[in-house]
């Protein structure tokens, strides 16, 4: 009866997931009745309300990723130096304190953040890089970063726990150092899922809406620098959506959007299960 029930929750999410897509792409495929597929990518700039309508994506694809990549610079090397010494290096009784204070960054919501970078960051950015205003690609670069320390540091830390101590003692009978150990032989062994970490923290940054639609200046052009404004696919559909005549075309561009969105999610979380699934089999060997 149990295994009848998980594998009818199993398939329910295949299922869930199958429609979420096809709903996605019925409302997609009419707006190729008002604009050719060519001019969505050959247009520098989104003006949907201009004369004629303008629907080039690729300013809000570059400004995902310019946000997306910035975070990840900055959550990447805390993100895991903070698993390694929660992992290896961490008193036990300052684990129990430090874990679920990261872990509590997950509940606070996105609007709050997005409010506190609007109220406290953006300001120290505009002072600090003499910036006309700073609400631009790195003031949501920041936020994302440590909205997505939480999936990175817990992913990264079971990973790193996962490694059996096999290595760790005969790293230490060849004469190695502790930090030599876990530098040298548990962090490589552990590289599959300390990228699954990343790669799911970066799939957390992609989908945020909120906090990068307060802070990032929603300027629908392609960005040059990260003290640029930027808005993001998410940022246009929330913006957008609740004022778009339905069934315009504006209306089936904001669905085409959201249908990049999700095949690009698809391609982080696919490319996150393969490196799992890699660091599960070299674990077993």
């Amino acid at each position: 009866m149990v295994e009848r029930f998980v594998f009818l929750c199993g398939i329910s999410s295949v299922v869930i997931v199958a429609l979420i897509f096809l709903f996605l792409l019925r409302d997609t495929v009419p707006l190729f009745r008002f604009v050719p597929l060519a001019h969505l990518w050959q247009k520098r700039n989104w003006y949907p309300i201009s004369e004629p309508e303008v629907f080039g994506v690729v300013p809000l694809i570059m400004g995902t990723l310019w946000v997306t990549a910035g975070a990840i610079l900055v959550a990447l090397p805390l993100g895991i130096a903070t698993a390694i010494f929660l992992a290896e290096l961490c008193p036990r009784w300052l684990r129990e304190v430090l874990k679920p204070l990261i872990e509590l960054l997950a509940a606070v919501p996105s609007v709050v953040m997005g409010f506190l970078g609007l109220v406290l960051l953006a300001p120290w950015v505009k002072q600090i890089f003499a910036l006309p205003t700073g609400l631009c690609v790195l003031t949501g670069s920041i936020l994302l970063a440590f909205m997505g320390l939480p999936t990175i540091v817990t992913i990264a830390e079971d990973a790193i726990n996962a490694v059996p101590n096999d290595f760790r003692y005969a790293s230490l009978a060849l004469g190695a150092t502790p930090l030599q150990t876990t530098l040298r032989a548990v962090v490589p062994a552990a590289r599959s899922g300390i990228l699954a970490a990343v790669l799911l923290g970066l799939g957390r940054s992609i989908g945020e809406t909120m906090t990068v639609m307060m802070v990032t200046g929603n300027a629908g052009v392609i960005p040059r620098s990260f003290t640029e404004p930027a808005r993001t696919l998410t940022a246009t559909i929330a913006a957008e959506m609740g004022e778009t005549v339905h069934y315009s075309a504006h209306y089936h561009a904001l669905f085409f959007v959201g249908f990049l969105l999700l095949v690009m999610t698809f391609i982080i979380n696919f490319l996150s299960d393969l490196a799992l699934g890699r660091g599960h089999r070299v674990v077993r060997k």
